[in-house]
């Protein structure tokens, strides 16, 4: 069936989103008259001070046509791709894909996301991981590392599908796809640039514990480019409380820019929406796994069994969660990844509301860092970033209640079937490091 106008309009808008990539910081008129209706102070003062807070915001409007085939109108405030923030936990959706993505690659029978994995030690820094008690089969694999990385943030999993997909592999994969501004060169644990460079070997078993599948170590020759430097804040503390008084340098951490985390989930969200290259190889197996595991409640969850008070409906839900909110109003449910890092707050966020029939994209990073000092863990998360997150996803979700559309949107796509938590006597997993 040949596309329909409007779809290829939608395409079209779809790649010029990218295109303007490494255009100068954009302000779209309508934000800031949207945003000058909030009178929350808060709010107020971030939205008047953007550049201390290196506030960048990114808004989709998603309209359907008769068909159901959506266009994408994207509005920014204040969004410049060359503007470094930290992209914390932010970059485990890409590596969530590229990990799927390389599973369909191999096409060895057998091997899948649900297959038993352990991880072994080749090189300096890295370690073992050869069971997961988190798991119902007690092993690491792709499926459990992706549902922990998304449910409550994990970070361990994040390493670990960094290994197994591999930095060069990650790096050449993302620039592939046209993400040039993007660059994964660490875990999440500490260990040299070198060391990062170097990914451990990995081992695929059967039920019976043979080796299916065994991947060897890899090393990555490739250069990155550091000449754009990113120093931020007037001081830092090092692993041992000493304060230095200069700018600490993210001029080698890994860089995720709001544009291409955002055209990220519209590739996951909207595969069709964007242009073939920059798809990811996944199937509809795979489209309906993330979007389960994007959007469910860790509370709803099984494996692991999250502390459903610690983990609440909105722990990773910014736009939809401040000091006094932990749930999401009935009908909603939000497919996202969020990140949050040395002051740096970041969501990235597909919003659907069933009972109104409304969807949108929204994608923000705030930076909360009052004194100056990265590492000292006196970040205003709580007192500003939060509430302020929280306040611009409800004067969206607002707007977005209000905005007249040609065509009630058929959202059945995104109608998930969750779990239901157990009532059994394993103890709930806590204070993971997220």
């Amino acid at each position: 069936m040949l596309p329909t106008l409007k779809w290829i309009v939608g395409f079209i808008a779809a790649g010029i989103f990218v295109s303007q990539s490494h255009a100068q910081p954009r302000t779209d008129s309508i934000l800031v008259k949207l945003f000058a209706s909030q009178s929350n102070p808060i709010f107020q003062e971030v939205i008047r001070h953007p550049e201390t807070y290196r506030l960048q915001i990114i808004y989709t409007q998603i309209d359907r046509d008769r068909k159901n085939n959506p266009t994408f109108t994207h509005y920014r405030f204040r969004v410049d791709s060359t503007e470094y923030f930290n992209p914390a936990s932010t970059v485990k959706l890409p590596l969530a894909l590229l990990s799927l993505e390389k599973l369909n690659t191999l096409n060895k029978p057998g091997v899948n996301r649900f297959t038993r994995m352990q991880f072994d030690s080749a090189h300096s820094g890295q370690t073992k991981e050869w069971v997961d008690p988190t798991a119902q089969n007690g092993f690491p694999s792709v499926d459990h590392l992706i549902k922990k990385a998304f449910l409550v943030s994990e970070n361990d999993p994040y390493s670990r599908m960094y290994e197994f997909v591999g930095q060069q592999a990650i790096n050449r994969s993302l620039h592939a796809k046209g993400y040039a501004d993007t660059r994964i060169t660490r875990r999440f644990v500490r260990m040299t640039a070198d060391e990062n460079r170097y990914t451990n070997p990995i081992r695929f078993l059967r039920e019976d514990g043979s080796v299916l599948h065994a991947q060897p170590p890899a090393h990555n020759p490739d250069p990155f480019d550091f000449r754009r430097t990113a120093r931020i804040g007037r001081g830092y503390l090092t692993a041992k409380d000493s304060l230095i008084n200069q700018p600490f340098d993210f001029t080698t951490h890994n860089k995720l820019p709001l544009e291409s985390l955002h055209q990220m989930l519209q590739s996951v969200m909207f595969p069709l929406s964007v242009p073939a290259k920059q798809r990811f190889d996944l199937t509809e197996t795979d489209y309906t796994f993330l979007y389960q595991y994007l959007s469910q409640f860790p509370g709803e969850t099984n494996y692991p069994k999250y502390d459903g008070t610690q983990y609440y409906d909105s722990f990773v839900k910014f736009f939809f969660q401040d000091n006094l909110h932990h749930q999401l109003p009935a009908g909603v449910r939000v497919f996202n990844k969020v990140g949050w890092a040395y002051g740096f707050l970041t969501d990235a966020s597909y919003v659907v509301d069933f009972d109104t029939k409304i969807e949108y994209m929204l994608s923000a990073t705030i930076y909360v860092n009052k004194d100056g000092i990265l590492n000292d863990n006196k970040y205003e998360y709580e007192s500003v970033g939060h509430p302020f997150l929280y306040r611009l996803g409800q004067t969206i979700h607002a707007y977005e209640q209000k905005r007249k559309r040609a065509h009630t949107p058929n959202l059945s796509r995104f109608k998930v079937t969750y779990e239901k938590r157990q009532n059994d006597s394993r103890p709930t997993v806590k204070d993971v490091d997220n």
